[in-house]
């Protein structure tokens, strides 16, 4: 069984307990529920025998699995606190987001499930930072951490689906808003465009890190593929305004030109997917 037909069990789980819950009378929905958590305790006992036979390298080990992660965290198993999972899950996007999750401070959980995070430094006032967090570090946050509920960044919660005993861990990562798998071939140093969900994107590769642009300059609107790109700094060939491609494509030259627009880019299991807000994948 591959992780997508887990997540279609999954789904499929969630589908019938909300039939169920619907239907049902009230006695009847009580039993269902009873009889999914006997089993599911059943489950997590196994789960926790078997994890007393392993050393801690083992366990680790066992960790990388996606699926036996979502199931120790399912049963309350996994051998790392909260905290300690969102903040490698915000160390996990910082390659890949410029300076957005380097500006991305964890200031805890609260009792209601909201995890609270705070910009600072170059993410702050940033334009792209709202598109960012919520389609790159707050999907990280929750794959992480499924007892949160929510992500508040500088007063902006995005509630997260609440479902009758639902399976959170298997929830599919590659299905999440917004989200377009992609091919990147791009060089170190060099830039590549793309088009997705008939958006035309700019990478860059610096020194092995990906960078993801609108191709459009925001002085002139010319596309910027034909520009030239110099360590970090990428030049327009039309206007000549100079853009920051790893400090979130802030403007260097004119001064107080805006910046480019940012495209959350993140690794997959089989490659590369590119947020692009509010186009929807085929």
């Amino acid at each position: 069984m591959d992780r997508r037909d887990v997540a279609a069990l999954s789904e499929r789980i969630d589908v019938l307990l909300d039939e169920v819950q619907r239907r049902a009378e009230p006695e009847v929905t009580d039993k269902v529920e009873e009889l999914v958590r006997a089993v599911l305790s059943l489950h997590g006992a196994g789960l926790e025998q078997l994890l007393a036979h392993l050393d801690e390298q083992q366990v680790r080990g066992v960790l990388e699995d996606d699926l036996v992660a979502g199931m120790l965290l399912l049963h309350d198993l996994h051998p790392d606190d909260v905290a300690t999972r969102i903040q490698a899950a915000l160390d996990s996007v910082r390659p890949y987001l410029g300076s957005h999750a380097g500006g991305i401070d964890y200031l805890g959980i609260d009792d209601d499930g909201i995890v609270h995070l705070r910009l600072q430094g170059s993410c702050e006032g940033c334009p792209g930072s709202t598109a960012t967090v919520r389609l790159t570090v707050e999907n990280a946050v929750l794959d992480a951490a499924p007892e949160a509920v929510a992500v508040d960044v500088e007063g902006m919660v995005a509630a997260k689906k609440q479902n009758l005993l639902t399976i959170e861990p298997f929830r599919p990562k590659e299905t999440s808003e917004g989200w377009h798998k992609l091919d990147l071939l791009t060089a170190p140093g060099q830039m590549q465009k793309l088009v997705v969900a008939d958006l035309e994107m700019l990478v860059a590769n610096l020194s092995g890190t990906f960078f993801a642009y609108r191709n459009n300059c925001p002085t002139c609107s010319s596309a910027l593929q034909h520009g030239e790109l110099t360590g970090d700094q990428l030049t327009c060939p039309r206007c000549t305004a100079v853009y920051d491609v790893r400090l979130a494509g802030r403007a260097l030259a004119p001064v107080g030109a805006p910046p480019l627009e940012a495209l959350p880019l993140l690794p997959d299991d089989t490659g590369w997917k590119v947020a692009v807000p509010g186009r929807q994948p085929a």
